[in-house]
């Protein structure tokens, strides 16, 4: 590779970087330091099962990304081994499958992130992590809807059954 192409080759990644946080709902940074293979495959397997991307990037390129975006605040964070979780479609997904990694393997530590456009610290993740997925609340919405429904049918058949003892006597 030329001198050329390795600077161009450069730009298209800290442009890809850039497009990563720009274009998702949440992005986690992790520093996978203490993981063995399998454990990273097995972690990459999950976050890919729920949509996520995740890709290590060099700090630098990543410094680059950062301030082309405005996230400036992560480059305290950009210190050795720094893998990105990036996800488009489900802002609880990369935070909730590295939280729950993280609970059984203490060597992944969740170093920050964005999420829908702000930087978020790890306590923010944290918490993120926490909420139920969008299928959960999914369910969660239905259940609230129902009870109203069932509260009137269950309330109906009390005066239907009164109204028979009524007449029944």
């Amino acid at each position: 590779m030329s001198k050329g192409q390795v600077l161009e080759h450069k730009k298209q990644q800290v442009e890809m970087i850039a497009e990563g946080f720009q274009n998702s709902k949440t992005s986690v940074l992790v520093d996978y330091r203490g993981l063995n293979v399998d454990e990273v495959s097995e972690l990459r397997q999950q976050l890919r099962d729920a949509g996520v991307d995740f890709r290590v990037y060099k700090n630098t390129m990543t410094r680059r990304a950062v301030e082309q975006v405005g996230y400036e605040e992560l480059n305290d964070v950009l210190v050795g081994p720094t893998a990105i979780a990036f996800c488009e479609e489900d802002a609880v997904a990369p935070a909730k499958v590295i939280g729950q990694f993280a609970k059984d393997h203490k060597e992944l530590e969740i170093k920050g992130g964005v999420i829908e456009g702000q930087v978020a610290s790890v306590e923010q993740l944290q918490e993120l992590a926490e909420l139920p997925s969008h299928d959960g609340l999914v369910s969660m919405l239905l259940s609230v809807l129902q009870a109203p429904m069932r509260n009137f049918a269950y309330a109906t058949q009390q005066v239907a059954d009164q109204k028979n003892e009524e007449e029944g006597a």
